[in-house]
């Protein structure tokens, strides 16, 4: 069977997810290390923010290190409610130090990056133009960080319709390792506006996950993750090493298949 000249042997979709985002590092280094490099990265709000810093050319290893000892309030600082609590000029200064592109074009790898329209409930898919915007739209949780104009529209998280982005780049790649680090999971009720925040959020951005789920080659998921709250900065090198962990576990299943089904394409074109 032939390929399209400007199909991506291998394409990855990190999902979002909040301070678990930082296990999609460690998957990507556990992938690394066993061979298997992504031509092309799909992320919504944390895998959104994984995903560029690692599109940028940076290690996970390097890019764990960018947030050690960083606390939540060193990414967003509290506002009057305009729109949302917190102002994102953490996650802009952030960005802008560790990332050496300014433009999706200037990646080293493709990036597709997802934020929903607020006005028009729309997902958009962002692949050209400024990168900081869009990938801080991404991660824009609704009531908890103000959303981001763009081009006269207003952003917020992409994991109001799209939580799992595979679907994005699906008709590009031949094969996609999905990353879904936050599925649906129960939690104790507890009498605070964060947890019921926290609570309702991942509800409505998993339940817009099956589809997605389905359309993976192959599929890296975990429970375990669920203990991490959303803000979680205080243990990302434990996550960190779960992700790693749960990928090498992925890999001792499927490395020969999957090896073979992205030489095997190789050898073919």
């Amino acid at each position: 069977m032939s390929q399209n000249k400007n199909t991506y042997q291998l394409g990855i979709a990190l999902s979002g997810g909040g301070a678990k985002g930082f296990a999609h590092l460690g998957v990507l280094a556990a992938l690394n290390e066993a061979g298997l490099f992504p031509q092309v990265v799909s992320g919504t709000s944390a895998g959104a923010f994984a995903g560029v810093l690692y599109a940028d050319g940076h290690s996970p290893e390097e890019i764990l290190s960018f947030f050690k000892k960083k606390a939540f309030k060193e990414f967003a600082s509290f506002t009057i409610p305009q729109g949302g609590f917190f102002k994102t000029d953490g996650f802009q200064t952030f960005l802008k130090k560790h990332l050496r592109a300014r433009n999706f074009e200037d990646l080293k790898i493709p990036l597709r990056v997802v934020a929903t329209d607020i006005e028009h409930g729309e997902s958009r898919v962002f692949s050209s133009g400024q990168l900081i915007p869009a990938v801080i739209a991404s991660c824009s949780v609704p009531i908890i960080f103000r959303p981001v104009e763009i081009k006269g529209h207003y952003y917020v998280d992409g994991g109001l319709f799209k939580n799992f982005p595979v679907s994005t780049i699906r008709k590009e790649c031949d094969k996609i390792i999905g990353v879904n680090v936050s599925p649906i999971m129960k939690s104790e009720f507890k009498s605070s506006i964060k947890y019921v925040a926290e609570r309702s959020f991942h509800y409505m951005s998993t339940s817009n996950t099956l589809l997605d789920r389905n359309l993976c080659n192959y599929l890296i998921e975990s429970t375990e993750l669920f203990k991490y709250s959303m803000f979680d900065l205080d243990h990302v090198e434990e996550i960190y090493d779960a992700g790693y962990h749960l990928a090498k576990e992925f890999l001792s299943k499927n490395e020969g298949i999957l090896l073979q089904d992205t030489s095997s394409k190789k050898a073919n074109q």
